[in-house]
């Protein structure tokens, strides 16, 4: 399966067909329709998170504000439930208050539905955030999925039935069996080795994928013979009593013994991974001691044959994945080999290295897929960082996601995680003078004052004692954002100055992007004729290094600078300009502050209805960020109020409070910016509009969301995989889609039901 983040939640699109469970579906449907929580129950294996998926799936009607679907198999921190929950709904983790109120606020008066899966190992802790979210939201459904019930006040409970035998059981091993090898059929000579297959495997539909995935090289009757000798040795000889979860495991045991000694090795290795992980993570991870780097993708094709490794789509990048029963029985053999901590090192080592060399490179080109990847990698950055060991490895790791952190949506998270590695390492290493730095600004993004000024103290300290210039140059810096935030102008100026210079000596011109725009907004707060060219050279340093996050907040500073001289025409350009590159950023703050000054420049035109939706929109950014503009000086402040006044005097309270409430419904950062510059698309509109895609881009469409891939589909259709590579970037073009789980979920979507 892969994420497809849309306007209305994160369901995943299944890249295989869904079998059977109409009935089950049915039932779901109809107990959501009246109980506020259901758990679906059942052994390991029996479908519960796939079913859930698809009951949330076409229930998206009955959910307008959203769907989301929370996995919580990589989570092992209880406290991190919530913060899981707020990654998987786009909720920023950005401000100092508690990351449920943060949940709460978001979904005060929506009625969505919030899928919690694999809650097993996090029984309390859900229990906990599903009674706080349902209380405080009265419009919210909660279907969560786990072996053991959460036991809260009005919870209702379904045990998820295995496939019944022959008739959904058999279709699914039709189904997963025809992919692996196109030739097979179920006939009336081997409709009884078929059943008996389905029947010894309890039903159970990981089991029969399993089983299905070695029918590409032994016959039916040849996968039934060593499983009944299998389950017999595990029974001692009593086919009914043996329990559905030993069944499971017998499989299991049973496929990993089919494989060679280096894909076993292989798969006890990729369970250090969290949540998937891509190619060069595999390679770099799990070489070594048995596997040659060169044999590692034919290895993982393998696995995928067997059904052990799935492909998957995360940010737009091909990665892999391990369902989590698969996973855990890959981590207790890894345990069992006495390579575990070996394992868990170079993983840390490998995202330590990732980490850094991003924030290393930052003021270049690259930076969008930079941020994509690393939240692919979330779960792995958190494990990374939970593994322990070397406290001075953690605080590396912690300073180096400085960017994740702060221009990624993570401020919250990482305020935590800082705070924690410089608790536990309190040595005057580098590693500490940078972390103090770095928790220092994220303290200042959220608007504690306080907390920054302790943390900046103690890195220029060490800074001064290792003699470590560019931890110098980033204190004096955010110094001189906290001169300017609290409004004293007259120091920030100078600071800012200093900074400029010490960056440029440290690290070149294109550090020096860091402070160059807010220095120009500082010179503009204080009618400084050179803010302007302050800006413009922020704005080239950036462009000649293919910098763009630093080049948008030129653009904001330039576009600020111009409207408070009263060329309103060249701010609105400048800023427009800086919202398209914003675009490609998750950066709440960024974007709230550029809505803000895109709002001042709208009224002062006149457009007073736009302009209070545009502070809607900025609102809802600054809701979820968990500050205000306050927290930015308050000249901001002024300006905002002014804003408002003008806007309030033009249409009145009440039609200015249903504008801002139109405003606010756009409530990310992209949505925002697609509004604010008028690129924003209506998803039913699109739906319902003619397709421009031809019968053979449709019929490619199809397949895709059948979860083929290309090399199948072009079998499929008598077709070069060349070809079918062009149908694909065809639709995506037409469609306007970066993704085939965007397509997948496209032509889902628009089809008449199929099952």
């Amino acid at each position: 399966m892969t994420s497809l983040i849309s306007e209305t939640g994160n369901l995943p699109v299944a890249f295989t067909s869904f079998v059977g469970r109409q009935r089950d579906i049915a039932e779901v449907r109809r107990v959501l329709g009246s109980a506020r929580l259901l758990t679906l129950t059942g052994v390991g294996g029996v479908g519960k998170t796939r079913l859930a998926i698809e009951a949330a799936a076409v229930s998206r009607k009955a959910f307008p504000d959203g769907t989301w679907l929370v996995d919580l198999a990589p989570v092992r921190d209880p406290s991190a439930v919530a913060v899981a929950a707020a990654t998987a709904m786009g909720v920023p983790d950005l401000g100092a208050r508690p990351v449920l109120d943060q949940l709460a606020g978001h979904l005060a008066g929506r009625r969505a539905l919030i899928v919690l899966d694999n809650c097993e190992h996090l029984v309390d802790a859900c229990a906990q955030l599903s009674d706080a979210l349902l209380s405080g939201t009265p419009e919210l459904r909660i279907l969560a999925t786990s072996r053991q019930t959460l036991g809260i006040a009005g919870e209702h409970v379904l045990t998820v039935p295995p496939l019944s035998v022959p008739d959904e059981a058999v279709e699914l091993l039709r189904d997963r069996a025809t992919a692996v090898r196109p030739e097979f059929r179920i006939t009336d000579g081997n409709w009884d080795w078929v059943t008996r297959l389905c029947t010894a495997l309890d039903g159970l539909p990981l089991a029969i994928e399993l089983a299905a995935s070695r029918l590409r090289t032994l016959s039916v009757e040849q996968a039934v013979d060593r499983l009944e000798d299998r389950f017999t040795l595990l029974t001692g000889g009593s086919r009914t009593a043996r329990p559905r979860q030993r069944t499971l495991r017998a499989l299991i045991d049973w496929s990993y013994e089919l494989c060679t000694p280096a894909e076993r090795l292989l798969w006890r290795r990729l369970s250090v991974f969290a949540g998937g992980f891509g190619l060069d993570a595999a390679e770099e991870v799990c070489s070594g001691g048995g596997i040659v780097r060169q044999e590692v993708l034919d290895l993982l094709d393998r696995l995928v044959a067997q059904s052990v490794v799935l492909t998957t789509e995360q940010e737009g990048l091909p990665r892999y994945r391990m369902l989590e029963t698969i996973r855990q029985y890959g981590g207790a053999r890894l345990a069992e080999s006495g390579e575990e901590q070996r394992l868990l090192g170079r993983h840390r080592a490998f995202f330590l290295a990732l980490a850094e060399r991003i924030a290393d490179g930052w003021y270049g080109p690259g930076q969008e897929e930079s941020l994509a990847r690393l939240r692919a990698e979330h779960s792995n950055l958190l494990a990374a960082l939970d593994h322990g060991g070397n406290s001075q490895t953690t605080l590396a790791l912690a300073a180096a996601l400085r960017f994740h952190w702060c221009a990624g949506g993570f401020l919250g998270e990482g305020r935590r995680r800082l705070a924690g590695a410089l608790a536990a390492a309190p040595e005057p290493t580098r590693a500490r003078a940078q972390a103090l730095w770095v928790a220092a600004w994220v303290a200042l993004l959220q608007g504690d004052h306080a907390a920054a000024e302790p943390w900046l103290a103690e890195a220029d300290e060490l800074g001064e004692r290792l003699t470590d210039p560019l931890v110098l140059a980033y204190v004096t810096g955010l110094r001189a954002g906290l001169a300017v935030f609290q409004g004293r102008m007259d120091e920030g100026v100078p600071l800012y100055e200093r900074a400029v210079t010490a960056h440029t000596a440290a690290e070149g011109a294109a550090g020096s992007v860091f402070v160059l725009f807010q220095l120009a907004i500082a010179q503009t707060h204080l009618g400084d004729p050179g803010a302007a060219e302050t800006g413009r050279r922020a704005f080239a340093v950036a462009e000649a290094h293919g910098e763009r996050w630093g080049r948008a907040h030129a653009l904001w500073a330039l576009g600020y600078d111009a409207w408070v001289r009263g060329d309103r025409e060249s701010g609105m350009a400048l800023i427009r300009a800086g919202l398209g590159i914003e675009r490609g950023f998750n950066d709440h703050l960024g974007a709230a502050l550029m809505l803000e000054l895109l709002a001042w420049i709208t009224a002062s035109n006149g457009e007073y209805e736009r302009a209070a939706r545009l502070l809607g929109a900025a609102r809802s950014l600054w809701r979820d960020l968990g500050t205000s503009l306050s927290a930015f000086g308050p000249l901001m402040v002024e300006y905002h109020a002014r804003c408002a006044e003008s806007v309030v005097g033009a249409l009145g309270t009440a039609a200015y409070e249903r504008e801002l409430a139109h405003g606010g419904g756009h409530d990310t950062p992209g949505r925002a910016i697609d509004y604010a510059l008028g690129t924003g698309t209506d998803p039913a509109a699109q739906a319902t509009a003619p397709s421009s895609l031809t019968r053979r881009e449709r019929e490619v469409a199809a397949l895709v969301a059948k979860g083929m891939s290309n090399r199948q589909i072009a079998a499929s259709l008598v077709l070069s995989p060349r070809t079918v590579d062009g149908h694909i970037e065809n639709i995506r073009a037409k469609l306007g889609f970066g993704s085939r789980a965007q397509i997948a979920g496209w032509w889902a979507a628009n089809q008449p039901p199929t099952q």
